[in-house]
């Protein structure tokens, strides 16, 4: 096809040079036309006829009329009857068509040629062929060439003659200027028209052909409104409700039973939606009570309980010593008991569990100060509820600190640093009392007041009964699997958000695991659904994951990571998590890396709030309008957030959020959190506060998957920064007038912070002036924007021996918080380094390109 054309267009511009010589041909003496009208006959007959025989009527069409203007000087010249075509080459194809339609066109512009100049009548004459190589001009019959030169009342001859006019060469010269730029722009119409017919098309069969129109014009249809007027039909309260019931479980802890038939319900919804399922295998080391030798607790000799509940990962042994009471153990909570005098090196410390403080930093804390042993109890209504949870300061498999758990591999023999070396051990509220009542001691702080009835809170000491703990938990090696589905984009598949839950649960589990695996399922039954039925075209991927293993500190999930580390950085965009995403119904509040600030902002604008019953058409975000939004909002993320070791950890932005009530929720980890409960914590109203935080969750990953450029915002993370960079110099400067630190100074970290803040602003710039539909550079753009929150991890400490290196939300000597720390002038001089290479590292990447870099230190 493209030949063909090729040709059609090599034989118009033949035409178009071919009138151009003979119209210059015409400008000379009469004495020469005939010679040249002769050529121009064996022209036709042996370049045109020949080429007329491939081309196109069309084209030809279309040079007969260009050759008619470019000749009509020439037929002015000579007298040409237009009415006899005969000699003229036509192809075989509508020659009577095109004769006729040259007459017309020749009569036409020699009609309009002849006011221009207003020149006289010409007689015309007829062209004939014999079918060699000559030509004859003969003249009409109606003019008689051998008529009188005179009649009479006609002085000077016939009547039919008129003097030849004297030729205008000016006029004929700018008529032929005037037919070649004709010419030229008619050429350049016809080549522009005739491009796309050049392409090669694509061969498909005409089923596959329609259906991609078909998508395409769905595709470029959706605006971002139809997109979440889809999501907001298909995820509803009444399809929550179907879907709960078949997730509940009564019994889902890690690896067991209970829980791989939750994991092979998912698997086969996932199957069900075409997403292409896979698992993902660990073996890992839990920690559960010894059947054969339970744990104990003593007060003086008589025995106070022996729990059921207890707290994974403690260390295991026997451990005495006096009792005392410390709230919540937080680090305000210890330093007044310091300042109260209260010894607790070797005591056992009894505390009350909170929403807080993680159990974790609970026995963290007070281990820190010595302490032998570590009781944790609930303050609930119900005296006799045991208590579950994990004290590993950390998430995964503690055993394997940095490396994936995969079935087979060796690594040298090794435990978190965020293992305790203390006991620790959960008892019920009943428990509790019968301690409190016998420890004697001062009276505690108001702050200490709990809310156990007949209970004279004291603190305890030195002169209180000692306490015994034994604790004989057991490690096993548990099979444990994450389920895993995809959506994949049509134009970025490599690059994907993942939304995730916990799908195991010490006891129901409701608010901690079986509602977030509920909206994970709705949530890819109704993405899904858009994609296959109302046409939605997601540019990247959306993954869908399950995981096991998340009471004992995300274990599923940080292993997962561990695995993949390598390639996950650079590919995963966001994780959201829908862990504990329901606890109550007054407000929202969430855990987020600075990226996601403005999404979160944008997003909670759009989704209606499902806890104001009576305030139909209000918005989430508008429940929070007039106050300042991220402190209304967001909150510090804590390490048993499944969401923290994507950030902390691998450098992933990560947002977890949650609707919740004024006061905690006080059923993690126990029998009561289960539908009942949790009911009564959200009024009643479970399926339309879920199907809200669906929507949030859902319109937060799809503005990531459909948008060109990502909607994490750097300026966000600018601030952050600042606000700690400032707290440093302030303290430097502290230090260096108290002369324990002279000669550090900020300065460096400061121009770090400088770099950063022109390569954030620099890239909006960009960004503004970026055709979104450039593929290329908006891929560009948002390689930088990914790499960020990589880049803010410390490559200066071991992943090992420092899992969480992130600079603002890690934990360690690496961190900017740490520098708020140290009173060592020569480590603080060390970390000071560190963090501002980090810092600069990574302002380097958000700049882009090595000649870009604004590096000033």
């Amino acid at each position: 096809m493209e030949s063909s054309l090729k040709k059609e267009l090599t034989f118009c511009r033949l035409l178009g040079f071919c009138q151009i010589r003979l119209l210059t041909r015409a400008l000379q003496p009469p004495g020469n036309w005939s010679k040249h009208i002769t050529t121009h006959t064996l022209w036709l007959k042996h370049v045109a006829r020949p080429l007329s025989a491939f081309a196109h009527p069309y084209y030809i069409h279309c040079a007969v009329l260009f050759r008619a203007c470019a000749s009509s000087a020439l037929l002015n010249h000579l007298n040409w009857n237009p009415t006899c075509l005969s000699s003229v080459p036509l192809p075989a194809h509508g020659s009577e068509h095109m004769k006729f339609t040259m007459a017309t066109t020749i009569n036409q512009v020699r009609s309009s040629l002849s006011k221009m100049f207003k020149s006289e009548r010409y007689s015309p004459f007829t062209l004939q062929s014999d079918g060699e190589s000559h030509v004859e001009v003969k003249l009409s019959d109606d003019i008689d060439v051998h008529a009188p030169s005179e009649q009479a009342g006609q002085p000077g001859g016939s009547p039919s003659y008129r003097p030849r006019p004297k030729r205008n060469y000016h006029n004929v010269c700018y008529l032929a200027l005037g037919i070649l730029f004709i010419f030229i722009i008619g050429y350049l119409i016809g080549y522009v028209s005739h491009r796309s017919p050049l392409q090669e098309p694509i061969p498909c069969d005409p089923e596959q052909e329609e259906g991609v129109a078909k998508e395409a014009v769905v595709e470029y249809s959706l605006s971002w409104t139809n997109i979440i007027s889809m999501l907001a039909q298909r995820l509803t309260p009444d399809a929550f409700n179907s879907r709960l019931s078949g997730v509940e479980q009564t019994d889902h802890t890690a690896g067991s039973t209970g829980d791989n038939i939750l994991g092979n319900h998912v698997l086969e919804s996932f199957k069900s939606l075409e997403m292409e399922p896979w698992t993902d295998m660990h073996y890992v080391q839990l920690q559960t009570p010894n059947s054969e030798k339970p744990n104990r607790v003593l007060i003086g000799q008589d025995e106070v309980c022996r729990p059921k509940g207890y707290l994974a990962y403690s260390a295991t042994g026997k451990a005495k010593g006096k009792a005392v009471y410390g709230n919540y153990g937080s680090q305000e909570d210890l330093a007044l008991l310091q300042t109260l005098k209260v010894e607790l090196n070797g005591t056992v410390i009894l505390l009350r569990a909170s929403g807080q403080i993680s159990l974790a930093q609970q026995v963290a804390n007070v281990a820190a100060l010595g302490v032998s042993a570590v009781l944790i109890y609930p303050e609930h209504k119900n005296q006799t509820t045991e208590l579950y949870g994990h004290v590993h300061l950390g998430s995964g498999d503690p055993y394997t600190p940095g490396f994936p758990s995969f079935n087979h591999t060796q690594f040298p023999p090794t435990q978190s640093s965020g293992l305790p070396n203390v006991l620790a051990q959960s008892i019920t509220a009943q428990a509790a009392v019968k301690i409190l009542k016998r420890i004697g001691g001062p009276d505690s702080p108001p702050s200490f007041k709990g809310k156990l009835d007949d209970v004279k809170y004291t603190l305890g000491g030195a002169g209180s009964e000692d306490v015994t703990v034994e604790v004989n938990n057991v490690l096993q090696d548990t099979e444990i699997h994450n389920v895993f589905g995809v959506i994949k984009g049509f134009i970025e598949p490599d690059r994907y958000v993942v939304l995730g839950a916990q799908r195991d649960a010490w006891g129901p589990g409701y608010a901690k695991a079986t509602v977030g695996t509920t909206l994970l399922l709705e949530l890819a039954r109704a993405v899904s659904e858009m994609v296959h039925i109302d046409g939605f075209r997601p540019r990247r991927s959306l993954v869908f994951a399950s995981w096991s293993a998340g009471e004992y500190g995300s274990v599923g999930a940080t292993e997962w990571l561990e695995g993949y580390l390598s390639s996950l950085d650079r590919r995963a965009i966001t994780y959201i998590s829908l862990d504990g995403v329901v606890t109550g119904n007054y407000a929202v509040s969430a855990s987020a890396s600075p990226l996601l600030y403005s999404l979160l902002e944008r997003t909670m604008k759009e989704v209606k709030n499902p806890i104001g019953f009576g305030e139909s058409g209000k918005s989430l975000y508008d429940q929070v309008s007039g106050v300042n939004f991220e402190r209304a909002v967001f909150k510090p993320m804590q390490m048993e957030d499944c969401a923290y070791p994507f950030l902390a950890f691998s450098g992933i932005p990560s947002l977890s959020f949650r609707f919740v009530s004024q006061e905690v929720y006080p059923h993690y980890g126990t029998s009561f959190d289960n539908k009942e409960y949790l009911g009564f914590a959200t009024a009643h109203h479970l399926s339309s506060i879920a199907t809200g935080a669906g929507l949030v969750a859902g319109q937060l990953a799809l503005r990531l998957v459909h948008d060109h450029v990502l909607r994490l915002d750097v300026q966000r993370y600018r601030k952050v920064l600042t606000q700690s960079v400032v707290n440093i110099n302030q303290r430097l400067k502290q230090v260096t007038r108290d002369g324990s630190a002279e000669g550090l100074s900020a300065r460096w970290l400061i121009m770090a912070l400088g770099s950063y803040s022109r390569a954030a602003t620099d890239l909006n710039t960009e960004l503004l002036n970026t055709d979104l539909t450039d593929t290329l550079a908006c891929h560009n753009i948002n390689d930088r924007i990914m790499r960020v929150e990589h880049n803010l991890l410390s490559p200066y400490v071991s992943p090992k021996e420092v899992p969480f290196r992130h600079l603002l939300f890690g934990r360690g000597s690496h961190t900017l918080a740490a520098l708020l720390e140290g009173e060592d002038r020569e480590a603080l001089r060390t970390q000071l380094a560190l963090a501002t290479w980090t810092l600069q590292g990574c302002a380097n990447a958000l700049s882009g390109d090595v000649w870009d870099r604004d590096n000033q230190i």
